[in-house]
């Protein structure tokens, strides 16, 4: 699923995904961001999408994508409004609830099409996508898109977050539901560890009245309800 991407030709056509998505990034890459920027160096510019896609789901700083490309921070931030503009990639802002911690206000990166994040990381298969180091974050990636779709699909504006505090607690995806906040953690393990849970309890114990059932997506096939957390395959 991962590997095949969402975009309608690789299903409607029957088109091989890796040649497809190598060719709209070509193509991206060299006719539409000229038409956008003046882009002298089209190697500096896929190397700049590369590192990208290998930071999704991290928080977004330009400082350190631009030392890893040579560029500087201004550049970064340009090239990163493009990248949004064009539907290749967004920002998932941080919620502003502090519950007394001191809060990351950095927002975190993703791109709209795990395929293309996929075809950018040199995975050729998906069978090496079982073992590569950045499958859970391309799990997290393709989640908190679907999650996206359904609600711009029904005509409705994201309402969706992550929360990070300076101890170290993390929340993958808060939603906001009436003025309460729903914790959505993302696991891409088909087997649920007790490990899992600890982050969501110490979560309902700092949330307390702000928060309602949180759930839990993972890779695994079997929905069940763990105390307060609705289980989703």
């Amino acid at each position: 699923m991962l590997w095949r991407s969402a975009y309608p030709p690789i299903f409607d056509q029957q088109v091989e995904p890796g040649l497809w998505l190598d060719s709209y990034i070509t193509t991206y890459v060299e006719r539409d961001v000229r038409q956008i920027i003046n882009v002298h160096d089209t190697a500096v510019f896929q190397r700049f999408l590369s590192m990208c896609a290998g930071n999704i789901g991290q928080l977004a700083n330009a400082s350190r994508i631009g030392s890893d490309c040579g560029l500087n921070h201004g550049t970064v931030a340009k090239w990163l409004s493009i990248l949004e503009t064009s539907y290749i990639a967004f920002r998932l802002p941080p919620h502003h609830r502090n519950f007394r911690k001191r809060l990351v206000k950095t927002p975190k990166i993703y791109l709209w099409d795990v395929g293309v994040a996929v075809r950018l990381l040199g995975i050729e298969s998906a069978e090496q996508l079982t073992t590569h180091p950045l499958r859970g974050l391309l799990f997290e990636n393709w989640a908190i898109v679907e999650l996206l779709k359904g609600r711009f699909n029904r005509g409705k504006k994201s309402n969706l977050f992550f929360w990070r505090n300076n101890a170290g607690l993390e929340v993958d995806v808060v939603a906001e539901k009436a003025g309460k906040l729903l914790r959505i953690g993302i696991k891409s393990g088909s087997t649920l560890t007790t490990d899992w849970f600890r982050s969501l309890n110490r979560w309902l114990a700092l949330a307390g009245n702000d928060t309602i059932d949180p759930s839990l997506l993972y890779g695994g096939n079997t929905p069940w309800k763990e105390g307060p957390v609705t289980v989703i395959p």
